[in-house]
């Protein structure tokens, strides 16, 4: 069913369960503590009216009123502009860019091998391998602040956190060298607004 005119006075988000990109926009929204409207769609079963929205049928999708937004980072930037408090994002132009640079790297080497291990077969372990390089190859990152390049939380960490909750979910077994990365992600882990982010099934991934 295509949101009511009275329901797209607030924010829609049509998202997966279990999708990192979901989760990213998620966290955004409970970091912003904005309240909005959760669509559950199931994976590759666009609904009909997501579809009307969104040519792709893609998640996240976002609705604000007759605005439709859709790719995970301009979802997270227009909610970010839109909703300024807090700020997800430094002030300054190279800062901005390099959590930007940041956030495509992990695009395409980080869940590149998070959707291979989660295809299975024989390509999966490969992949855990890839990732656990690439997460310890990124360990300066989590170490040269609280927050992940940042002094404060930004648009980054709705990216990595997802992921670094995943690891066990995924057999991603960090190591004692990875502990840097662990103890960033309980520091995030344990706020509300990651809590109030997740699906069932995500809080599933650690019970």
């Amino acid at each position: 069913m295509v949101p009511s005119a009275r329901s797209r006075t607030a924010l829609t988000l049509y998202t997966t369960a279990d999708d990192i990109q979901c989760h990213r926009a998620r966290l955004v929204l409970a970091a912003k503590g904005v309240s909005y409207e959760r669509v559950l769609v199931d994976p590759g079963k666009p609904p009909e009216d997501l579809l009307d929205l969104n040519p792709y049928g893609s998640t996240p999708t976002l609705v604000d009123r007759d605005l439709t937004l859709y790719d995970a980072s301009v979802v997270c930037e227009y909610l970010d502009e839109r909703y300024p408090h807090p700020p997800l994002m430094p002030i300054d132009p190279l800062s901005r860019a390099r959590l930007r640079v940041a956030a495509v790297r992990i695009e395409k080497d980080w869940l590149t091998e998070v959707d291979t291990i989660r295809a299975g077969g024989r390509s999966a372990e490969p992949a855990r391998k890839r990732l656990r390089a690439h997460l310890l190859a990124a360990l300066p990152l989590f170490k040269a602040a609280k927050f992940f390049l940042n002094p404060e939380m930004s648009l980054a960490d709705c990216l990595v956190a997802p992921v670094v909750w995943r690891l066990p979910w995924l057999g991603v077994d960090l190591g004692r060298e990875g502990k840097p990365i662990v103890d960033y992600g309980e520091r995030l882990f344990h706020s509300q607004g990651f809590a109030r982010s997740m699906t069932e099934q995500e809080k599933a991934m650690r019970t």
